[in-house]
């Protein structure tokens, strides 16, 4: 496994197309520190330039938890100064995961709180197990969710519902959280991993090329009047529609063979 960061709480493994970018932290339960932040930051700049990676995984080791959010004990020795220092640090270490230009799939299993249920929010999709239970509850220890919560929760759930979530910091296990919209799949426990990774092979199978257009599109398109969003999408139509993956695409489907795909 490649380790991110001084003390390698982060690391990628690759398992073909579909590469594992695993938080291991455990004995904070992957809680955000500055040193933590700035791995994930480093391991998303690895994957977003590593073209052969067509999906990523967001796991974590920790059997409790996916991630507790910020570093409460860290944060509890800083300075206001330090506090915004710190800032720049956990916004590239989130940012980085949501733009990432391939498809993401978060396993979430046990806890996955704060900045920890935005990490998962920043992905695309989410598999949990039923030991899950997710929540944005930083209004409870006087800040906001920070790493995105605020924006993402909304798209994913509607304004009203996250504004109850937000509002009443409220956490939600598993099932409620699946019947909700917070989390895409319910695994048997012990399987968020196995089939968010299973998931990403699947995803993987198709055009690198088509892949990240058609998140570039989805994303930049959210929110856009549907005219604005179908120039985003011809846009994003335009640039694969004589790439090579196209070509060998077609290719394949006469040929009734799996296609090749060149990644170009």
């Amino acid at each position: 496994m490649q380790r991110f960061g001084e003390d390698g709480w982060v690391g990628i493994e690759r398992h073909g197309f579909v590469a594992e970018l695993v938080m291991d932290r455990p004995k904070a339960m992957n809680a955000v520190s500055t040193a933590m932040a700035d791995a994930l930051a480093g391991a998303c700049a690895e994957l977003a330039a590593d073209h052969s990676v067509r999906a990523v995984v967001l796991t974590s080791t920790h059997e409790r938890a996916f991630c507790v959010g910020a570093d409460l004990k860290e944060r509890n020795s800083f300075t206001d100064a330090d506090v915004m220092r710190q800032r720049p640090h956990t916004r590239a270490a989130y940012t980085g995961v949501l733009e990432l230009p391939v498809p993401t799939v978060a396993a979430v299993h046990g806890f996955a709180l704060g900045g920890g249920f935005e990490l998962a929010l920043a992905c695309d999709l989410i598999v949990a197990d039923p030991t899950a239970v997710v929540g944005l509850p930083e209004v409870s220890v006087g800040v906001i969710p920070g790493g995105g919560g605020t924006q993402l929760l909304p798209r994913r759930v509607g304004a009203a519902r996250a504004a109850e979530l937000v509002f009443t910091a409220r956490r939600v296990p598993a099932p409620e959280a699946v019947e909700l919209g917070l989390v895409d799949r319910l695994a048997e426990e012990g399987q968020d991993r196995a089939e968010a990774l299973e998931l990403a092979a699947r995803i993987a199978r198709n055009s690198p090329v088509g892949l990240r257009a058609a998140k570039r599109a989805m994303r930049l398109g959210h929110g856009l009047d549907l005219r604005a969003g179908l120039e985003v999408e011809d846009g994003a139509w335009r640039s694969v529609a004589f790439s090579g993956d196209r070509a060998e695409g077609v290719a394949a489907f006469n040929e009734k063979r799996d296609p090749q795909w060149p990644g170009e």
